[in-house]
């Protein structure tokens, strides 16, 4: 049997694909844009014939009813490697079909797989080409591990998909069953950067010197980083996530690749999000690599980088240098993701020029509350360790901590905090002794 044949004798309809979900199955299904939607949509359908199925994401990007509804309790749960809108939503709403994976995100599949065999795999590719290779498109963080692993791997065929480069490719062969459903690609349009961000960034940039590889995340802090560094030169990309302003500055000549360390001439990453104009740019992109989050976001991999700048966003940070980027106290908002493997990688680079930065605002709850606190909220998850802690920024500057004693880290990181605070945080500070 020729591919294509071999391709058509595996396509089924997608409630036909979602029957195969059993009671105390896992279920992993693929993140943010390679979400399989037409798959998730329709989990429900066998809501009451199925006991405690878990579907493993990352960023699940609608409210699907298998766990949105209260009556999927005990039938469904969502467990969640990173926290979106929806997630939290249930969680708030106390439906009851909502957890957390804690997770280091290079280790998530790995992890996973060491405590449960996946069941069954649902993701998103491109339609097969004239050899029989698909292409998984626009994300490979955890997906390739999980399909190495899983005993079903069924894909969702969309046309629309842009075909990409490095470990994406999947020969039909490899997979049970296919579902056709033709959409649009998922899209995340670039955040406008407030004057807030832009003074971020503006610091930001003032660290990163010309021949720097980056990784930089989505929302406005990382744009506006990526608008200041507009006059940087030969920057290069070894990423989690992919995005638009990277795009721009590679169009701009800012970004070339050509001096990094490890794969120079080639934007590596482990998922891609973004615009259209976005997609049409990676499809047939040979600049762009996609390889698995397990070796992209490896802190010893992301050491080899010369001159790695790891630029992530927090919550708050304690004086210390103790840094919560993923809860509120007891309230799981959001997810360690790939922070702590980037940021330690960074500053272990073979060329001890690396950083790793540390963004947020002084404040919080409009200006009423300081995220540079003397302690973390009782419960706060710490994302990153303060020996890890490199530089810090907020809105008023620059806290360099790496080396740094607790002392001199108070000083350093009350000195960027919001003036209003600034008293109050040094009375603080001196009545723990730490000034």
């Amino acid at each position: 049997m020729n591919a294509q044949d071999l391709y058509r004798s595996k396509l089924v309809a997608i409630d036909d694909a979602v029957s195969h979900i059993q009671s105390d199955h896992d279920v992993i299904v693929a993140q943010c844009a390679s979400e399989p939607q037409g798959c998730m949509s329709r989990f429900h359908i066998v809501g009451d014939r199925v006991q405690n199925v878990r579907v493993f994401s990352v960023l699940t990007l609608k409210e699907y009813d298998f766990y949105m509804k209260k009556e999927m309790k005990g039938h469904f749960e969502l467990a969640s490697w990173f926290h979106a809108p929806g997630s939290r939503a249930a969680l708030k709403a106390g439906t009851g079909t909502v957890t957390y994976v804690p997770n280091m995100l290079h280790r998530a599949a790995t992890d996973r797989i060491h405590a449960h065999r996946p069941d069954i795999f649902f993701g998103t590719c491109t339609p097969p080409d004239k050899h029989g290779f698909v292409s998984l498109a626009l994300g490979i963080t955890y997906e390739k591990d999980i399909m190495d692993h899983a005993r079903l791997v069924i894909l969702e065929v969309n046309p629309r998909l842009p075909r990409t480069f490095g470990d994406t490719q999947v020969h039909v062969s490899e997979v049970d069953y296919f579902v056709e459903h033709d959409q649009e690609v998922p899209s995340l349009p670039a955040p406008v950067p407030n004057a807030i961000d832009l003074q971020i960034g503006a610091h930001i940039a003032d660290l990163v010197e010309d021949g720097s590889t980056l990784q930089l995340g989505i929302g406005g802090i990382p744009n506006a980083a990526a608008l200041a560094l507009k006059d940087k030169k030969d920057l290069g990309v070894h990423t989690e996530m992919l995005v638009d302003s990277m795009m721009e500055l590679y169009e701009m000549g800012v970004i070339t690749n050509a001096r990094k360390a490890l794969k120079p001439g080639k934007f590596l990453t482990t998922f891609a999000m973004g615009s259209r104009k976005f997609y049409d740019w990676l499809d047939d992109n040979v600049a762009v690599e996609f390889q698995r989050g397990s070796w992209v976001n490896n802190p010893a991999i992301v050491a080899q980088n010369s001159r790695m700048v790891s630029v992530n966003t927090c919550i708050s940070v304690d004086f210390t240098g103790q840094v919560a980027s993923e809860s509120i106290g007891t309230s799981q908002y959001s997810g360690t993701g790939g922070q702590s493997d980037t940021a330690q990688g960074a500053v272990a680079g073979f060329d001890g020029l690396g950083k790793s930065i540390i963004a947020c605002y002084s404040t919080a709850k409009n200006g009423t509350v300081s995220t540079i606190t003397p302690t973390l909220p009782l419960g706060s998850a710490v994302t990153l360790h303060r020996s890890h802690v490199d530089h810090v920024v907020t809105e008023h500057g620059v806290a360099r901590l790496r080396g740094r004693t607790v002392r001199e880290r108070t000083r350093e990181l009350i000195s960027i905090a919001h003036p209003d605070f600034r008293a109050e945080l040094a009375e603080q500070a001196r009545k723990l002794g730490y000034l």
